[in-house]
């Protein structure tokens, strides 16, 4: 899915636009298998009883609630969460209700480093770390594939034509 070019000045483009690795999506997945397996020993439970079927309408209730809770909420999260790199800035984007969002420009930038875990890098996600002119770096958890965007912002950020160093540029360097 493409992020929205109207939200894009006229001489920035998308380079990268990722979602949070799917491995945020696999205890939701979890607790649904739960919540549907309590259900029905749940209900084979009660369904012997005279009182089955209003047992059955508030387990079934309960059983909605908690997978709206537990799986669709994260879902829905994971799905509006973005980690987006252009031309000119990173983005970072997340919520549902309550939107936030992060720009940074590249022009701003410092370092771009990453670091991922043994399961991590199984997975093939990690962790950005970008420090930038603010005080403290900023961590974007669970990127997929965290070297490749760490080796394409990097790209970006030397490839800027306004940054005023570039090497071999004579008048940057003070030698012209």
């Amino acid at each position: 899915m493409a992020y929205p070019d109207d939200l894009l000045s006229p001489s920035e483009h998308v380079v990268i636009h990722n979602h949070p690795h799917w491995k945020m999506l696999l205890l939701p997945v979890f607790f649904l298998l739960a919540v549907v397996a309590a259900f029905a020993f749940t209900a084979s439970l009660v369904s012997e009883q005279s009182w089955s079927t209003i047992a059955q309408i508030a387990l079934a209730v309960v059983g909605v609630l908690l997978v709206g809770w537990l799986t669709l909420a994260p879902l829905v999260r994971w799905r509006t969460t973005h980690f987006i790199v252009t031309s000119d800035r990173v983005m970072a984007r997340e919520g549902v209700l309550k939107r936030t969002g992060l720009d940074i420009p590249l022009s701003r930038i410092n370092s771009v480093r990453f670091q991922h875990s043994l399961l991590d890098r199984v997975l093939g996600c990690g962790t950005l770390i970008i420090e930038s002119a603010s005080d403290e770096p900023l961590e974007f958890d669970d990127i997929p594939k965290v070297e490749r965007v760490h080796s394409l912002l990097y790209r970006e950020i030397n490839d800027n034509p306004d940054d005023d160093y570039r090497p071999g540029n004579a008048v940057a360097d003070g030698r012209a």
